[in-house]
């Protein structure tokens, strides 16, 4: 039995439906047994309840289970992992970042992925860490945009990232999940190209057949949108940190997905296209 959780997330998400197709069996967790999380999940995943927040919810959900997926950046992460020794769990994969080996504390984004990631360490399981960089599921942030016009106004403009599908994340997750070999290993994951936002806008209005134009943002202007559209502070500052002041390179194309999966990562224009209905809302 294998536990995700995250399991209605863009990675959660499309590792449960893999490992659901399978067959092999596969616990999701969720908020409530009985909500919209639980209904929406893909046949032969079964649904248990239980609180990231709280370690002790999570005991229905952990029992017999010998693998999980799990999320960084809960309030008790070492909590977490000690319910999963508590139920005999053979093996942790934990969903991290590429940002995490900054060793930058004073960074909010890398300060939850890096004790996240000590705390797996120290936990006693066998564990095994995935850094992918940004997501192509990031994109999903344009929906309204689109649905109101053909114009994309973004941050950040100039900077290159290799985005990821998180279907490739969830693929590799599946191929290292109870394989003793991947044991005490970190994997770099990237997608296979780096990608301005301008690219992004170019091949989505290619998938979708409309002449939409990017935007970019000035740094005053991205910071107050971000601020206004509810992003933490401390969460835009770290967006700065990585992006306007340059502490991360997220641009870097990482062999590691062909290497492991036996096929070169999904490039963003088949993501477009696996995604191409929620980009297609009336936008008269």
């Amino acid at each position: 039995m294998i536990l995700v959780t995250g399991a209605t997330g863009h990675v959660g998400g499309e590792l449960t439906a893999r490992l659901a197709g399978a067959g092999r069996p596969v616990r999701a967790l969720v908020r409530k047994a009985d909500g919209p999380g639980a209904a929406a999940l893909p046949a032969g995943a079964r649904a248990a309840a239980g609180d990231l927040d709280r370690p002790e919810s999570l005991r229905p959900a952990l029992e017999g289970v010998r693998g999980v997926f799990l999320l960084p950046g809960y309030a008790d992460m070492p909590g977490l992992l000690a319910e999963c020794a508590r139920a005999g769990v053979e093996h942790v994969v934990l969903l991290s970042s590429i940002a995490a080996p900054d060793g930058d504390m004073e960074n909010a984004i890398s300060r939850f992925m890096i004790l996240s990631e000590e705390a797996v360490r120290d936990s006693g399981l066998p564990w095994t860490i995935l850094r992918p960089s940004g997501f192509m599921s990031n994109t999903f942030q344009w929906t309204a945009q689109l649905a109101a016009g053909d114009v994309v106004r973004a941050p950040f403009p100039a900077v290159p990232v290799a985005m990821i599908d998180p279907y490739d994340i969830a693929a590799v997750a599946a191929h290292v999940l109870l394989d003793p070999d991947h044991h005490g290993r970190a994997h770099a994951l990237s997608g296979p190209e780096p990608l301005l936002p301008a690219d992004r806008v170019r091949v989505l209005g290619e998938v979708l057949g409309r002449p939409l134009r990017l935007v970019g943002l000035s740094d005053e202007e991205a910071r107050k949108e971000m601020a206004d559209s509810g992003t933490p502070p401390e969460y835009v500052d770290a967006f700065f940190r990585y992006y306007a002041d340059g502490t991360l390179d997220d641009s870097v194309v990482r062999p590691t997905v062909a290497e492991l999966l036996g096929r070169p990562p999904r490039t963003f224009t088949q993501w477009a296209r696996a995604h191409a209905d929620a980009f297609q809302e009336d936008h008269s």
